[in-house]
């Protein structure tokens, strides 16, 4: 049998080239390597956006058109919504009966994201949503986790999970590990450690060509260079690390011209939109195809979610068994299907 692959995101918006660099272009290129588990969290995106259920819920279908977008198969992964497999919501009860409340408080993840999430208080949820994750990886005891460095401490977390369970019970989970991809973390167009939709600084993967040409042509670049032919530091320019992640061919002619002040700002710029363009172009033509399609997305959605949820089913009933929680079985199943 193959090696399981589990990836996905947190429904709060369409994706963007952070995303696309961070893990979307690996899934495309792992998912003819692994069986691979593609996962709509939009229970984890009600840590933060509890009060929006409605705007969630069409996110998620935003998300699921980029994941096809970018040129993931259903025919080789597994796209399935995390809310219909109720299998990970009671595996993410029984982990937290031995996760400490301070892991979770000490885990810098959580902290960061508790404070740029703007929320006022610390929920239960949103704390604790690194042991959904762990739920959400180990259900179909997937061994391989494409993650931003970002999410680290969240998968050691898993990693944790998983030994104290097998150690107290019975060891039939798999522990993952991860996957980190050779370009980790976009910067932002304006320059922020990290391209974020919240911040305003994203290139979404749906733009059009003008979009692509404005929100380029708005990013910050190198302040101390004023005039054409000042050198500059391309080390600190968010367009220079664009030509790295996207243009990687042409990157070191580009950082000579910078960094000797034989290119300008603009043509530097203008080669980094055409190749942004045809990048997104295709990307556009296969979400147009799908959005044209809504039942054939919803079929996906639907074969996939069936297909995660039989697994879960029997890696539930395996650990049932081994916290002996598997009471009459033969009657169990008329209880809760």
């Amino acid at each position: 049998m193959r090696e399981r692959v589990l990836t996905g995101d947190r429904v709060t918006g369409k994706l963007h080239l952070g995303h696309y660099v961070g893990s979307l272009r690996n899934r495309v290129i792992l998912q003819d390597q692994y069986e691979t588990f593609v996962l709509l969290a939009d229970v984890q995106a009600l840590t933060t956006h509890f009060d929006q259920p409605d705007r969630i819920r069409g996110h998620l279908r935003e998300v699921a058109l980029d994941y096809l977008a970018v040129g993931i198969d259903p025919e080789k992964a597994t796209i399935f919504v995390q809310s219909l497999i109720p299998e990970i919501a009671e595996l993410t009860v029984l982990y937290s009966m031995f996760v400490t409340v301070n892991s979770l408080r000490h885990n810098p993840t959580v902290k960061s994201e508790s404070k740029n999430s703007g929320l006022d208080e610390m929920y239960y949820g949103f704390l604790g949503y690194p042991v959904s994750q762990a739920a959400d990886i180990t259900f179909c005891k997937a061994s391989i986790v494409p993650v931003g460095d970002d999410q680290l401490p969240h998968l050691e977390l898993t990693r944790k999970i998983v030994r104290r369970f097998n150690e107290l019970y019975k060891p039939i989970l798999v522990e993952p590990r991860a996957l980190v991809g050779d370009m980790p973390r976009l910067v932002g167009t304006d320059g922020s450690a990290k391209m974020s939709k919240s911040l305003g600084n994203s290139i979404p993967l749906d733009s059009s060509t003008e979009e692509i040409a404005a929100r380029i042509k708005r990013a910050t670049t190198d302040p101390a260079r004023i005039h054409k032919n000042d050198p500059g530091h391309p080390e600190i320019c968010p367009i220079y690390s664009y030509h790295q992640a996207f243009r990687p061919e042409g990157a070191e002619e580009i950082k000579e011209g910078c960094s000797q002040g034989k290119m300008g700002c603009a043509a530097c710029k203008g080669l980094i939109t055409s190749a942004l363009e045809r990048l997104i172009e295709p990307m556009r033509e296969r979400r147009a195809h799908y959005e044209a399609r809504p039942g054939a997305v919803d079929e996906i959605l639907m074969d996939g979610t069936k297909r995660a949820r039989a697994i879960a089913k029997e890696t539930m009933q395996e650990v049932r068994e081994a916290m002996s929680l598997d009471y009459f079985e033969e009657g169990r199943r008329g209880l809760v299907e």
